[in-house]
């Protein structure tokens, strides 16, 4: 293969990848802060023994939904790869 041709190549695929990265970038961020909220909530439970029952549950409840939305965006981006696989022809 000539070095233009390894270069579309690599230019095709570069651009596939950041193709897949961007996907579902929203509800990764959204996942991100749920996490960081939660434990923000939970984390003060360690030096505050009197700290709110219900905040430390809200708490390790946003932290489920935060990996939820993890796996969401993992399983979105797998059922796109498997639907657009990369093509180095197209």
């Amino acid at each position: 293969m000539s070095d233009t041709g390894e270069a579309e190549l690599l230019a095709k695929q570069t651009a596939y990848i950041d193709t897949l990265r961007g996907l579902y970038r929203r509800e990764r961020l959204v996942g991100f802060f749920l996490i960081l909220a939660g434990f923000a909530l939970v984390a003060p439970s360690w030096w505050i023994f009197d700290w709110s029952h219900l905040a430390i549950q809200i708490g390790y409840g946003l932290i489920m939904l935060g990996w939820v939305a993890y796996i969401y965006v993992i399983w979105k981006r797998t059922a796109w790869r498997r639907a657009n696989p990369f093509d180095p022809k197209a």
